[in-house]
């Protein structure tokens, strides 16, 4: 019988005064049994409306109905039949607004939890040795495939790409290869051993990566097809440009992009200085200017680092904010102020050229704007002070122009993200797709990882004519 609970079954949580003060993962997720009575609450639809919502199609009401039998290998190879990062999707993928947002159970209750049970069979499988054992690859093409950043998008391509029998080489300017999942997502949201075992897997399956390359500057993209032969190209590089507000005192000692401050972080694990080499200078008081999902990492990883006091200051509204509703009520949680319809003008800095101060104005929301969200106004006489010795800029990414400048005939929009079709990826060069942030700007990593579906496809469908 179905379990018709209208809530779904909480996951396990370190208490917010304790995850406050560590790196460590906030959500332990569900246990076996805990797994199973959730799994119970889907009605195991016929006509599957959560598949839709979902990138990269996950057959969702066949994994959960593995999961309420306890069958959960069996449920974690129908996940990864379409899904190759599932631990990933599991915690950070914004389910609430996808595959949770069409389940019929979200008509008079809350959704079954599909995110969270994901995750839990992916962790099960890792945890007792059984993630899925990739079949041999079939027999090369003879055909090479450049993939440019090694993100969900460019992980997901070079996967795909490789089960159809092509030889894939991932190209990946860092020294740790992960993308936004390594150097973005902080360690308490995303444990980087689960990515490390995740790209392993790419490994094991034959994909090659080669790090510290830097498309654009120690080769190009035409280099890679006339030189080095490959015979498609794959650009998923991101969006690692950092926004500024173009505000006085943006330059002060104690200002970050949150590009830098995150990478610090999470890549050179800034938390662990002096056992580490990259430090992180972290005031008392903290403002993280922006309101989506990075600024939330941003301003819990300023108080996991010791601030007494971070807010979060942004223009508009709650209602408005485009973070998920779980990591802004996380970060209440753990004692992060939010100061809604702020928005700062100045930042003042000492007679040494630190942070000391943020000159901000209140705000009113007048019509909505071409984003659809009323336009935030400044309220006349509104302007104040507010005491901090760091500011955190979390406003956005853009691409980085490097492969636009050094690549003739590749289209691009005036803000520099790739211009390609929506449905195969392909842009205006022969043989070259691209997709994920370095073409939408800053998004989601499933939707990067539908667009490095999406791709794979069409460069199969290109190669093997």
């Amino acid at each position: 019988m179905p379990n018709m609970s209208l809530k779904k079954l909480p996951a396990r949580e370190q208490a917010p005064d304790v995850r406050n003060k560590n790196f460590l993962e906030v959500s332990q997720g569900y246990d076996e049994k805990m797994a199973m009575e959730e799994a119970t609450r889907c009605l195991n639809c016929k006509h599957k409306p959560c598949v839709s919502g979902c990138p990269v199609n996950v057959r969702i009401p066949e994994f959960i109905k593995l999961v309420a039998e306890g069958k959960f290998l069996e449920a974690y190879d129908v996940v990864t039949s379409t899904n190759a990062l599932p631990a990933i999707c599991g915690r950070v993928c914004p389910q609430e607004t996808q595959c949770e947002s069409k389940c019929v159970r979200a008509i008079k209750g809350e959704p079954v939890g599909i995110g969270r049970l994901e995750r839990f069979v992916a962790d099960y499988a890792m945890e007792h040795g059984a993630a899925k054992e990739e079949k041999p690859a079939p027999q090369s093409r003879g055909k090479r495939v450049a993939v440019v950043g090694s993100g969900p998008a460019g992980l997901t391509c070079a996967g795909d790409l490789k089960k159809l029998g092509y030889d894939v080489t991932v190209f990946e300017a860092l020294h740790t290869p992960g993308g936004v999942l390594v150097y973005g997502i902080p360690e308490f949201r995303l444990p980087k051993a689960l990515v490390r075992r995740e790209i392993s897997t790419l490994e094991q399956m034959g994909v090659e990566i080669k790090t510290n390359m830097v498309v654009g500057r120690c080769i190009s993209l035409d280099e890679l097809m006339e030189e080095e032969g490959y015979d498609a190209v794959f650009v998923g590089s991101g969006a690692g440009l950092p926004r500024f507000q173009n505000i006085p005192g943006e330059n002060l000692c104690g200002v970050y992009s949150a590009n830098e401050f995150l990478t610090r972080i999470n890549l050179m694990k800034a938390y662990a200085f002096p056992e580490t080499d990259t430090p992180v200078q972290v005031g008392r008081q903290v403002a993280i200017v922006g309101g989506g999902n990075v600024a939330m990492d941003a301003a819990r990883c300023a108080k996991r680092l010791g601030a007494e006091t971070v807010y979060i200051v942004y223009r508009r509204s709650e209602a408005e904010m485009p973070a998920r509703v779980e990591e802004v009520h996380h970060a209440k949680e753990e004692g992060i102020v939010f100061k809604m319809l702020t928005n700062p003008t100045a930042i003042h800095g000492d007679e040494n050229g630190f942070v000391k101060s943020m000159t901000c104005v209140e705000m009113e929301l007048g019509e909505p704007d071409a984003s659809g969200r009323r336009r935030p106004v400044v309220k006349e006489g509104s302007e104040h002070d507010i005491e901090v010795q760091t500011v955190v800029i979390a406003i956005g990414n853009s691409p980085n122009p490097l492969i636009r400048d050094t690549t003739p005939g590749l289209d691009c929009q005036s803000w520099g993200g790739i211009i390609a079709d929506e449905e195969t990826g392909k842009t205006s060069k022969p043989f070259v797709y691209a997709g994920g942030d370095a073409v939408t700007g800053a998004a989601t990593v499933i939707l990067a990882m539908g667009a490095g579906k999406k791709a794979a496809a069409a460069i199969h469908a290109e190669l093997s004519k």
